[in-house]
């Protein structure tokens, strides 16, 4: 029985091992190895970081979404001088939409700090910082681009790798910041957090103009060229993670259009300006359908709303008055379903402030309250 036992184990190990798909010269079988958050290649990260810190690229272990083990690049950025006693705090960074192929991986930018709000703030105040790419950017593979549980799998492991990272000295709390997308995938990872990643402690969830019910979003933006543009990438993305043909709702005149525009990515002013040339096309043919009441996109942005499990810590949402990508009325909505949950939820609207501006225009309110958290301050609440 036990030498059955032990072959059982060692076929399965084989087989994990064949699954895991090689990067660079990372193998499969090294990475079916590796545990969650175990680092498998470190880099200096290009362009450096902020004064008073060192910067590192990373290759890191994380598990996909059918359970099988992959490799994800991101980014540790750790504060020079001694940790306090108990080690050093983390946030984990969850970026923005960049796009769904491999070459927008943000951490590729030399410019990458940058692209941070509250960077200086968050290092001045001795955090680490986790910075994952997501599946998909930075490695192989088709970016799983709104997909939840995804999202929150890449940061939990980043925040794991962090740990992993020698001279981080970084302990086992952190927090979760992110942007658009990544306020999409800061909700998903609290919600993930406990049972994916019990060994950590996550204090709080902070998000700047987040993706939330995707179906009202899609409605209330698709006619435009910024939703044009994501509404592409999702139904790219979609359809190669969950292999569904996009002919159930793509016209075929749109198909140049569209792939043009999917594959951009949107991290400069020449990629935004190419795209706005790319999506031209897709004003004249683009859906032949309604994705929110079509199978099975519709279950796709059922599913991969946030709200539908406990948000497993207290909320700080920053809302764009003039956002014409989320719409703050949708936001409210969902602030006000966290309340309904027993969330104590923060939603601070930033007037006049535009969707790319959410993240920037919020960045100092938002560390300053994770900073509460932190230091065991009881969560303020604009709940009523």
């Amino acid at each position: 029985m036990c030498r059955l036992g032990a072959a059982v184990l060692l076929f399965m190990a084989f087989v994990s091992a064949t699954r895991a798909e090689t990067v660079g010269d990372v193998g499969g079988a090294e990475i079916a190895a590796a545990k969650p958050g175990q680092i498998l290649r470190i880099w200096p990260q290009p362009g450096g970081t902020v004064s008073g810190a060192k910067a590192f690229r990373i290759l890191y272990r994380s598990t996909s979404d059918k359970g099988e083990p992959i490799a994800l690049s991101g980014a540790v950025i750790i504060p020079d001088g001694p940790a306090p006693r108990g080690g050093r705090d983390i946030v984990a960074w969850a970026h923005p939409t960049t796009g769904v192929v491999e070459r927008c991986a943000p951490t590729l930018l030399p410019d990458f700090s940058d692209t941070i709000p509250g960077l200086d703030d968050m290092i001045a105040r001795g955090y680490v910082i986790a910075a994952t790419d997501y599946r998909g950017l930075g490695t192989p593979g088709m970016h799983p681009y709104l997909i939840g549980e995804s999202e929150a799998r890449a940061v939990l492991d980043s925040v794991r790798a962090a740990r992993n990272l020698p001279d981080s000295h970084a302990g086992r709390r952190f927090a979760v910041w992110g942007h658009s997308q990544g306020g999409h995938a800061a909700l998903f990872t609290g919600e993930l957090a406990a049972s994916y990643a019990p060994e950590l402690k996550l204090v709080g969830v902070a998000a700047a103009a987040p993706a939330t019910y995707l179906a009202e979003l899609f409605d209330a933006d698709h006619q435009s060229i910024a939703g044009e543009t994501l509404t592409a990438m999702a139904l790219l993305s979609w359809s190669k993670v969950y292999d569904v043909a996009l002919d159930t709702i793509l016209d075929r005149a749109a198909k140049p259009s569209f792939e043009a525009v999917a594959h951009n990515c949107i991290e400069s002013i020449g990629e935004m300006l190419q795209i706005e040339q790319d999506s031209q096309g897709l004003r004249r043919h683009f859906l032949s359908g309604d994705p929110t009441k079509i199978e099975p996109w519709k279950s796709i942005m059922a599913t991969n709303s946030p709200g539908q499990a406990p948000a497993g810590a207290p909320v700080f949402i920053a809302q764009g008055t003039a956002d014409t990508i989320v719409r703050p009325q949708i936001t409210r909505q969902f602030a006000d379903h966290l309340c309904e949950q027993g969330t104590r939820v923060v939603l601070i609207a930033l007037e006049g402030g535009s969707h790319s501006y959410a993240g920037v225009g919020s960045a100092q309110a938002a560390v300053a309250w994770m900073a509460g958290r932190f230091a065991g301050e009881r969560a303020p609440s604009d709940c009523r």
